[in-house]
């Protein structure tokens, strides 16, 4: 069970990480009345982008493939 949690936290670790990088995360803090203020924001609209060009991308590898089954098919006629 603990090899298990420090599996997951690895996981979430290299999400939040990719996110930070991707620019899906934002951290800005600001200080005044001796209160310092931190906010994390969330581009939702880049994380869906990032997300519809994945899964295009992911949907164009099989592309190639049929493409040179087709045109082998048709040498061998």
């Amino acid at each position: 069970m603990k090899r298990f949690l420090i599996v997951l936290a690895l996981i979430a670790a290299g999400v939040v990480a990719f996110g930070f990088y991707r620019g899906w995360f934002g951290v800005a803090s600001n200080s005044s009345d001796n209160k310092s203020h931190i906010n994390l924001t969330v581009d939702e609209g880049k994380i869906r982008e990032d997300e519809k060009n994945a899964l295009e991308r992911v949907h164009n590898l099989g592309h190639p493939t049929k493409d040179k089954a087709a045109v082998s098919t048709e040498k061998n006629e």
